[in-house]
């Protein structure tokens, strides 16, 4: 039997069952550790489901010898069922690699081993042999990218037994910002407050609209369309409150390439086909089409620029980050209509 392999971004997977998890192997892998751990759950819960009395225990795979793993493995007097959770693969020794593809390939069918691999290069040798094995069930989670974080919104709050507008779903996620566990957790909060409701931008505002307006993408927004007052007095609460300068100058950031591709896009295209040729959702294309009446081509080449100088000087090649930022907005903003 071949591996399994599923995603689990970005939406919100399926629970697995007492039969997909007992008597294999999963292989969870990736940088998005909240997925990873949600996964994590899944598969305890799933255990739990099949014996109340089950017992879970928990090792980081650089202490992992077959004698450890074969003790956590092995029935107790009071429980036959297990899961065991290894973590850090990527620091397995490799004198137990050998040890740990022979138990892959015929793991005891009342224990469910979890292996997380946190991602990048290391260990990867160690996840190829895993992945060829077919007891073993791979679970990815994916970086997330700015604009899959809406998307992720909207499964969350479907989980949750609710449903969501489009906007609204942006609008979340400006405001909260792109954390995982946060957005999770403000999609439950939402649904639970607004029960039988559609949620729309009305009822994230009355949440976290206070929040939604010191983003880092309302500052943007106020300097592409040339309010520099407004985007100064935002850029400053957004600081006050907390707001990473990294965040600000990658809303700005996208906010030019955004801009950028509208501009460039072929005329006459359907709402959905030019949502899909920019990169962002069709609400947002009433934004950006007012804010292109001011900008032209060197325009948005001179706002590239600083926005780029922007960004390496608050990760380091600046002295003083708000000075830095202060000059992005005013830069941005005297562009638009020059």
């Amino acid at each position: 039997m071949p591996p399994r392999s599923r995603s689990s971004a970005p939406a919100a997977p399926r629970p697995p069952s007492p039969a997909d998890v007992l008597g294999r192997v999963t292989l969870v892998t990736g940088k998005e550790e909240y997925l990873n751990e949600r996964t994590v759950v899944g598969v305890r819960a799933a255990v739990r489901q099949h014996d109340a009395e089950a017992e879970f225990s928990e090792a980081a795979a650089g202490e992992l010898t077959m004698a450890t793993l074969g003790e956590m493995a092995a029935p107790s007097l009071f429980s036959t069922t297990r899961c065991v959770v290894v973590r850090a693969l990527e620091n397995l020794p490799e004198d137990s690699v050998a040890g740990l593809l022979d138990y892959a390939t015929a793991p005891a069918e009342d224990v469910a081993l979890v292996l997380v691999h946190g991602g990048g290069q290391k260990g990867t040798g160690t996840l190829a042999k895993l992945r060829k094995v077919g007891t073993v069930t791979e679970v990815k989670s994916a970086e997330l990218k700015a604009h899959e974080l809406p998307r992720f919104v909207a499964s969350e709050v479907r989980a949750a037994g609710g449903s969501i507008d489009e906007e609204a779903a942006e609008v979340l996620v400006q405001a909260v910002g792109n954390d995982l566990r946060s957005l999770a957790a403000a999609a439950d909060q939402l649904v639970s407050d607004f029960t039988g409701r559609r949620i729309g931008t009305a009822e994230v505002g009355r949440y976290f609209g206070g929040r939604a307006e010191a983003t880092s993408f309302a500052v943007a927004d106020h300097a592409f369309f040339g309010r520099r007052a407004r985007a100064l007095e935002e850029l400053r609460w957004a600081l006050d409150t907390g707001t990473a300068a990294v965040l600000v100058t990658s809303a700005f950031a996208s906010s030019a390439r955004g801009l950028a591709r509208f501009v460039s896009a072929p005329r006459g295209m359907r709402e959905a086909d030019l949502a899909r040729e920019v990169g962002v959702p069709p609400w947002k294309l009433r934004t950006l089409r007012d804010q292109s009446r001011g900008w032209d081509d060197q325009a948005l080449r001179e706002a590239i620029r600083a926005v780029a100088r922007a960004d390496s000087e608050v990760k380091g090649a600046g002295g003083d980050v708000a000075y830095s930022l202060e000059r992005l907005v005013l830069t941005i903003a005297g562009l638009r209509g020059r």
